[in-house]
């Protein structure tokens, strides 16, 4: 039986992925090997890798005027990367400091450039995101930088700024709504949340971008060098594109972005009205228009109360539902390969546990 899997990454991922590269790991499709120990400039991997690109543009509906890159290092290597490649003299870039990663994102950018908060939600407790009114944009601001989706503090970014150009961090909710990509320059995230195994993060970055990025940079750092060479200028993580590859298709299975952006809705109602109608047994403490729809935060009357329904939760196969250890309280990610019938059981635990 499988485990019903609410950990905020590496995330759960499609049953039906998983079997098909069972299948597939020892002997890749009749050739006497596995994808894993073929080289990466072979016509095999070369098949995977395109074909993940393609189907990444194709789902998430990006314009041709985008690069699609597959890199490395998470991204926490981007929080670098940004700001080395885009930010020029007398250049200075706006960040929303919405909660764990958007400062983070904050105080790497401010190692490579001129940084600065348009907005910060420390007063808050991270427990909102801004609207448009509550931005502030400085003078020669390059770039606004968003993070989407606050995996820790279970917020959403649900309006997008129109103040600047747009850089955002979408890993805990990549390809699970749709983006204006009029708004745009560059957008990146893990795929370890929505998409496939860590090891990958996919940067969607407009070609009028690249002919202007710094290249005083050493090599693996300029986007312009990946996109010339069709991320193929150094051995990929070939394994996470491959189960990537496979996840894009599996999302294509279940309609598309838009059937992905209603089941998401969909599975953190669910949990949303269980918190909403537990007369405060159960408390969320993000507001209503900025909670997540992949992480939904939520704290029990007393700590001993969380521990024992951990427990209880355990023991009905409903795992890593525990808290991020810097807020503490619970936390269920549900993500795009969540399965309903594990969100449903979820919810009526928690009815029988109040």
């Amino acid at each position: 039986m499988r485990a019903i899997n609410f950990s905020a990454g590496p995330c759960t991922l499609p049953l039906d992925v998983l079997e098909e590269a069972q299948d597939e790991l020892v002997d890749y499709r009749g050739r006497g090997m596995s994808l894993l120990e073929m080289s990466h400039r072979s016509p095999e991997y070369e098949a995977v890798h395109n074909e993940a690109l393609d189907l990444s543009r194709e789902i998430f509906g990006a314009p041709d005027e985008f690069a699609i890159l597959f890199l490395q290092g998470g991204a926490s290597l981007q929080f670098g990367m940004v700001p080395l490649n885009l930010l020029g003299p007398g250049q200075q870039a706006g960040y929303l400091a919405s909660g764990a990663w958007g400062t983070k994102a904050l105080e790497d950018a401010g190692h490579h450039g001129k940084a600065y908060a348009a907005w910060d939600g420390a007063d808050s407790g991270y427990t909102t995101m801004p609207g448009p009114e509550d931005i502030e944009i400085r003078d020669n601001t390059r770039y606004l930088h968003v993070t989407s989706n606050e995996t820790i503090h279970g917020t959403r970014l649900s309006e997008w700024p129109n103040e600047a150009r747009l850089v955002a961090d979408m890993s805990s909710d990549y390809m699970s709504r749709a983006i204006p990509w009029d708004r745009f320059d560059l957008v990146y995230g893990g795929a370890q949340k929505n998409l496939g195994p860590a090891g990958l993060t996919i940067v969607f970055v407009r070609h009028s971008v690249l002919e202007e990025t710094n290249r005083d940079l050493a090599s693996y750092l300029r986007y312009d060098i990946h996109a010339a060479k069709n991320s193929l200028y150094n051995t990929p993580p070939v394994f996470a594109i491959y189960m990537t590859g496979k996840t894009l298709k599996w999302i294509q299975r279940q309609g598309g972005l838009a059937a992905i952006e209603k089941a998401a809705q969909a599975r953190s109602d669910l949990i949303y009205d269980v918190i909403d109608g537990s007369d405060g047994y159960y408390r969320g403490p993000v507001q209503p228009g900025s909670r997540s729809h992949m992480n939904v935060v939520f704290r029990l009357p007393s700590e001993e109360d969380e521990a024992r329904f951990l427990g209880e939760a355990v023991a009905r196969n409903m795992l890593n539902l525990r808290g991020h250890r810097s807020v503490g309280g619970l936390r269920a990610s549900l993500y795009n390969a969540m399965p309903m019938e594990g969100v449903e059981a979820l919810a009526s635990f928690m009815s029988t546990f109040r």
